[in-house]
């Protein structure tokens, strides 16, 4: 039996970071992986292919650049599903591809097959061949599946899970989306900006509750604007799909309506990938959504065995997974580097609009009893606004009457993931609206959107507004 200071299951983005970093410090790792491609749904899945999806969306239809320059590109012409999803195979090839070599890098042994618990310090490994691999430590980094309701007749043609939307081989004429949490939402807009007719169907009217309901209403006019039906407090009692795909699959909702569409997706949920693990075997138990409860540091109730990324439930964010993972691989073997994650998170929502926030948003200020202010700037105000043709995009700040420090930023609009890092800077340094406002920025960029905002900010607090 061979044996390793530390295994770690699955290769997405936390655990190929915890496995590289443990071999970086001179540790004996091994890494097993149950699918060909290395990289998890981060890879393959999930994070980069849904972003590339998005680009090649913008570029295909030229949404933002039509007209811009007094010239009509001949960008409208008939994009092929395969065009489509060009540059996603490339981005996943590649990607997977680099986390393999990342891998071998750092000497860490691959395994491939499925990984369950044989014992408290046993793995199995049910693959090509099987053997079992003993270890001091185990990090389990298993990610996340698509919830698979029973009502749904998945067909994995046109009725998908948020992975199998990504192996279409036909644009559909009409969509129907069910779920309007992220995933919900970038695959709306990204299909409603290739040209589909989308249906986005929610059980509540709340969307987004974690985002400041400002940028989210804003977000929400731009969805209707773009013709996206938004069909809330509504659920899915069945789905009728015919056997020919000239026909219109039926999607029952409840309170009584019925929607004709080409193609569905179920984007409402992700359960943790636990059920190979055998977890009952060692005495770690699991919640409704099969995730791993964890300490700050990362340890399951097995004190060396960890686990971390989207298989722990929230955030789910391939940068918090990344980050979790070296924050455990940190715990086990004391490097003393990264023994935290930071305070302040960017949470991205690449849709079109993009939405980023970090930090307070008003509704959390209200809640608290925080004396607060805001002030906004817009994307299309801004010279290089007007350059880029933006016509829609806001950057909101949230900050405290008494100091003025900068307790949150919110933006919707291009670049917003981008653009939001700087804000996490102000929030993490506790700079202050005269600290925005005594930076020089660029000119033109994006970045003068603080300053504006901040003088907005100051205009809002002292009831009068100038142009600055």
């Amino acid at each position: 039996m061979e044996k390793y200071e530390l295994i770690v299951i699955g290769t997405g983005p936390a655990g190929e970071k915890a496995a590289v970093k443990a071999a970086y410090f001179g540790h004996r790792v091994a890494i097993i992986e149950k699918e060909p491609n290395y990289g998890g749904a981060g890879v393959n899945t999930g994070t980069l292919p849904s972003k590339t999806l998005k680009e090649t969306a913008l570029y295909l239809s030229g949404k933002y650049t039509k007209g811009l320059y007094g010239v009509e590109r001949d960008i409208e012409r008939d994009a092929s599903v395969e065009d489509f999803l060009y540059r996603k195979n490339y981005v996943v090839t590649t990607e997977s591809e680099e986390v393999r070599k990342n891998l071998l890098r750092h000497n860490v042994d691959i395994y491939h097959g499925i990984a369950s618990f044989a014992g408290l310090h046993e793995v199995h490994i049910k693959g090509p061949k099987e053997e079992t691999l003993y270890g001091d430590y185990i990090l389990i980094a298993t990610g996340s599946y698509p919830v698979h309701p029973p009502n749904i007749p998945f067909d994995h043609h046109r009725v998908h899970d948020s992975d199998t939307i990504l192996e279409i081989t036909r644009f559909p004429q009409s969509i129907a989306v069910l779920g309007a949490g992220v995933i919900g939402v970038e695959y709306s807009t990204i299909f409603s900006t290739m040209g589909t007719k989308v249906f986005l169907i929610n059980r509540t009217e709340e969307i987004l509750s974690f985002i400041d309901q400002e940028i989210v209403q804003f977000f929400l006019q731009k969805m209707q604007e773009d013709q996206i039906d938004l069909l809330f407090n509504r659920s899915v009692e069945s789905i009728k799909v015919p056997k020919s795909d000239q026909e219109k699959i039926d999607v029952i909702l409840s309170p009584s309506e019925v929607l004709h569409v080409d193609m569905f997706l179920f984007a409402a949920g992700r359960n943790g990938n636990t059920k190979n693990l055998k977890l009952d075997k060692i005495g770690i138990d699991v919640s409704k959504r099969e995730t791993i409860f964890v300490n700050k540091q990362y340890q399951t109730v097995i004190p060396h065995i960890y686990a971390v990324g989207d298989v722990i439930g929230f955030p789910a964010l391939a940068s918090t997974s990344m980050d979790q993972g070296r924050v455990a691989v940190a715990h086990i073997f004391g490097t003393k580097d990264i023994e935290e994650i930071a305070r302040v998170l960017p949470y991205g929502i690449y849709s079109v609009p993009e939405i980023s926030t970090a930090g307070m948003s008003e509704e959390e200020a209200k809640k608290t009893g925080v004396s607060y202010c805001t002030g906004v700037a817009h994307h299309p105000d801004m010279p290089r606004g007007k350059i880029m043709g933006a016509k829609e995009g806001i950057l909101k700040i949230v900050f405290t009457r008494e100091d003025l420090i900068i307790r949150g930023v919110h933006v919707v609009g291009h670049l917003a993931t981008e653009l939001i890092h700087h804000g996490v800077g102000l929030i993490e340094n506790k700079k202050t609206l005269m600290d925005i406002i005594g930076k020089v920025y660029n000119y033109p960029t994006y970045h003068d959107l603080y300053k504006y905002a901040a003088y907005d900010g100051l205009g809002n607090l002292s009831g009068h507004k100038v142009k600055v």
